[in-house]
């Protein structure tokens, strides 16, 4: 049994990791389990549910430090190795604040611990207004997939996995299914692909300023909060529809967003005072002020459009659009968990139109009215939180043998998976993601047979920068258009003598 430390034990972990964890103990994958996070985050035993009931987590506090820092400070570092070799542990999730997440991930692969790493891979403060933070979210999935490397010489087992949950979801592995065959019978890729999520997160003009969990006051905003799972699962169902000839090599990427000022000409302080009496009493600020204080704030909403390219031809047009102010069921003043993440009327309208030339289109619709955990006799119906729905249509004129239509639903996609836990949900895909690599650690996996390997994750890197170097060149005024290159593994860095005679 492999003994793990978690890293950051807030809503999330307590919410995915732990019981994941609580889980793989019972099943006799996982030994001890203990958390680190800082001071005033959180107390000394966390408290979290399981599926077999409430349990806690002995949490190790350190003091707050700076994002900025290339490494640890020393006496965080200390009290890390502390906590690592006084417990055994074997393994490490790190699942903080993103903008932690590089610097917490390179002390575990240099003490040869394996991770499970939650998404973004990075982020930077102010990369929605500053192109250098935005280059850097690219350049940070360089520099870890070179420090996974080196480690992987000292410690050839050592495992980094990304917990992208829809890679692991039946709905997507179904329609990536789908695309390849397509793809084998015709060679013909995805010519277009549109995604659009919202999650209904209806934030009163205070809260934008006074709440910044999953929050814009650190100058970025949707697209690092949720916007990895679509710059990833993308390019992952692309690539099932890429043949030899026709590789996706770079990619031109356009974003328009709105931010807290743009927001407060939507709904604005004397708006919410309509809709809410009590809010004039509640809120201290002045339209003005809210105005001023947040004009750096990152980006609220989203709309990102991609042109894939192939040897200077476009392949393949796409779409990525991220809502946070979209369809809620919100209807208080006052929320009923502060930081906003979970409840509080927050629904998640999901659906990716995929099109494959004149041969197949796929819709998948994931379309809640209540989240509220409500039981209900019919899970499929539509706006129950398990309804999901996925469209196969194929021209079943030029070949007869193809059916013209299916409709995968909830019970479709459920006797398609390999076992009970592969429900199609983001819950049940978020245990998956857990459970393949607690598999991989006890030897009954293999590294080819991982589905989030880091080392599969570069493309989704390079749209999310791409996303924010978009947003800040149209902050400066330059040009709004970002072309990158988009080959799935690194272009290796020259020689340094390659580079004296480029120079020259």
């Amino acid at each position: 049994m492999k003994n793990f430390l978690v890293v950051g034990v807030g809503p999330h972990a307590r919410r995915s990791h732990l019981p994941a964890l609580a889980a793989g103990q019972a099943a006799g994958l996982v030994g001890t389990v203990c958390g680190v996070d800082l001071l005033g985050a959180t107390d000394v035993l966390v408290p979290y549910e399981a599926d077999d009931g409430p349990r806690s987590l002995p949490v190790t506090l350190i003091e707050p430090f700076d994002s900025r820092l290339p490494a640890l400070p020393a006496a965080v570092r200390r009290a890390l190795d502390t906590v690592v070799d006084g417990r055994g542990i074997d393994a490490v999730v790190v699942s903080t604040e993103p903008a932690y997440h590089m610097v917490y991930a390179r002390w575990a692969l240099e003490r040869g611990l394996s991770v499970l790493l939650d998404k973004p891979l990075s982020v930077h403060a102010g990369c929605s207004v500053n192109p250098e933070k935005a280059e850097a979210i690219l350049t940070d999935f360089d520099e870890l997939l070179e420090c996974y490397r080196q480690a992987r010489r000292r410690f050839p087992q050592i495992m980094v996995t990304v917990q992208s949950q829809r890679r692991y979801h039946p709905a997507f592995r179904r329609m990536r299914e789908c695309i390849a065959e397509v793809t084998a019978e015709t060679n013909c890729p995805v010519t277009s692909v549109q995604s659009f999520y919202s999650d209904g997160q209806w934030r009163m003009p205070d809260e934008l300023l006074d709440i910044s969990y999953h929050g814009f006051d650190q100058g970025y905003g949707k697209a690092a909060h949720s916007g990895y799972h679509f710059f990833d699962i993308v390019p992952w169902l692309l690539q099932g529809g890429e043949t030899s000839g026709k590789e996706l090599d770079a990619v031109d990427i356009h974003a328009h967003v709105t931010r807290p000022d743009d927001v407060l000409t939507q709904l604005g302080v004397q708006d919410h005072e309509q809709l809410f009496p009590g809010f004039a009493a509640r809120n201290p600020y002045t339209e003005a002020e809210l105005r001023a204080a947040t004009r750096l704030f990152g980006e609220v909403d989203a709309f990102i459009s991609m042109a894939y390219k192939s040897s200077g031809r476009t392949m393949t047009l796409g779409t990525i659009n991220l809502v946070h102010s979209g369809f809620s069921q919100r209807g208080s003043l006052t929320p009923a968990h502060a930081n906003l993440y979970k409840g509080n009327g927050r629904v998640r309208h999901e659906n990716h139109i995929i099109m494959q030339g004149p041969f197949q289109a796929l819709h998948f619709h994931s379309l809640q009215t209540l989240n509220d955990g409500t039981p209900s006799t019919d899970p499929t119906a539509l706006g129950h939180e398990r309804h999901i729905q996925v469209h196969v249509f194929r021209n079943s004129r030029f070949r007869p043998g193809w059916s013209k239509y299916a409709s995968l639903d909830f019970s479709a996609l459920t006797a398609a998976s390999d076992s009970e836990a592969a429900l199609p949900t983001q819950e049940s895909s978020r245990r998956r993601a857990t459970w393949e690599f607690l598999a991989y650690l006890d030897g009954r996996r293999t590294r080819e047979e991982m589905s989030s390997e880091l080392t599969s994750h570069r493309r989704g890197a390079t749209l999310m920068a791409g996303a924010y170097l978009s947003m800040t060149q149209q902050w400066i005024g330059a040009s709004p258009v970002r072309r990158l290159d988009f080959r799935a593994a690194p272009k290796p860095a020259p020689a340094p003598q390659a580079r004296v005679e480029a120079a020259l």
